[in-house]
């Protein structure tokens, strides 16, 4: 069963270092505790399970267009014989996407400037289940745009985040 969620730009760190952005939309949060839900062939899932920090950018509905690009790449090189009629490897997919790359303050993969919400992440624990994933995550950073600032501890994600 899947009924989906919010849409995450998920940021995760390639074995060179570089920054690998995996769009997913199966993610829960409680407290600061978010768990992810992917498929076990994913390249994004391969680079947690080796360096266990990721990050979430939550994008805003004005970006659907750049997400959307994001879904027919791969992150793996050489492309995997099973997903080589359906995906293409870029390695640089900020700039593939028209996404700008910040720095992240806790872990070592890049954020997207453009997301009105980023939870930089260290991964918990990885549990593979008939070709998915659920990972859990422990945010350690949070970075919200001033346009969804409620106060200093809440946001209004009705404001643009879906």
């Amino acid at each position: 069963m899947y009924f989906g969620s919010a849409v995450v730009v998920l940021s995760t760190l390639n074995e060179d270092g570089s920054t690998n952005l995996t769009p997913m939309s199966s993610a829960w949060a409680l407290g600061n505790r978010i768990v992810l839900g992917l498929g076990d062939s994913g390249h994004g899932l391969a680079n947690m399970e080796r360096h266990r920090e990721c990050v979430m950018n939550l994008p805003d509905s004005s970006h659907w267009n750049k997400v959307e690009q994001l879904a027919p790449l791969t992150g793996a090189s050489p492309v995997p014989e099973a997903k080589r009629s359906r995906y293409q490897h870029v390695k640089d997919k900020f700039a593939y996407a028209g996404f700008t790359a910040l720095p992240s303050r806790e872990v070592r993969p890049l954020r997207v400037a453009e997301c009105p919400l980023a939870l930089e992440a260290v991964v918990r624990s990885v549990q593979r289940s008939d070709g998915f994933s659920s990972v859990e995550t422990e945010a350690v950073c949070i970075h919200a745009h001033e346009s969804i600032h409620i106060d200093d501890r809440h946001v209004d994600p009705s404001n643009g985040i879906r």
